[in-house]
C-alpha cells in the first residue's frame, strides 16, 4: 500500500492540512541533536573565552525564538499557542548536544517547533564559533518522541 502524503492534494500541489476537526489534546515532542567541534574549540566554550559570548545559553535562547517562529520559516505548519518550550546545549565528548521539548494543547504536533528549535542552537553555535574552529560539523538532528493525550 502507498503512504500519501498529507500535505499535497488530489493533484500533487501543496497544501496546509486540515485540523479544524481534530479534538484539543496535549501534545509534546521531543528533538536533538549535536555539532561537532575540535577539542580546542570546546575548552573556548566550556570557559566562556569567546568573544561573542556565552555560547551554551545564547544557542538556548536561540532555539527557544526559533520555536516560536516556526510557522513562519516552514511554510505549511500551523500556528501553535506552545505552553512550554525547553532547550538545553550541553558539552559533551567532542562537541555541544542541544536537546529540545515543545509541548501545547492544540489539534496538531510539536515536532516541528522541537525541530526547529534544535536546528537554530546549533545553528547558533556554530555562528559563534565559527571564528575559532572551521571544521565543525552538525549533525544528527532528529525527532526523538512525540505524544499527544
Amino acid at each position: 500500500m502507498k503512504k500519501k502524503l498529507s500535505h499535497t492534494d488530489t493533484e500533487g500541489n501543496a497544501r496546509m492540512v486540515d485540523v479544524g476537526g481534530k479534538p484539543d489534546q496535549e501534545r509534546t515532542a521531543r528533538a536533538a541533536g549535536f555539532i561537532r567541534m575540535q577539542p580546542d574549540t570546546l575548552e573556548l566554550v566550556r570557559h566562556n573565552s569567546l568573544k561573542k559570548g556565552d555560547v551554551l545559553k545564547v544557542a538556548e535562547i536561540a532555539g527557544i525564538q526559533a520555536a516560536k517562529q516556526t510557522p513562519y520559516l516552514i511554510p505549511l505548519c500551523h500556528q501553535l499557542a506552545l505552553n512550554r518550550i525547553r532547550v538545553t546545549a550541553s558539552i559533551v565528548e567532542n562537541g555541544i548536544e542541544v536537546n529540545t521539548e515543545c509541548s501545547c494543547t492544540g489539534r496538531t504536533g510539536v515536532e516541528m517547533e522541537a525541530l526547529t528549535a534544535a536546528g537554530v542552537a546549533l545553528l547558533t553555535v556554530y555562528d559563534m564559533c565559527k571564528a575559532a574552529d572551521k571544521s565543525m560539523v552538525i549533525e544528527g538532528v532528529r525527532l526523538l518522541e512525540k505524544t499527544k493525550k
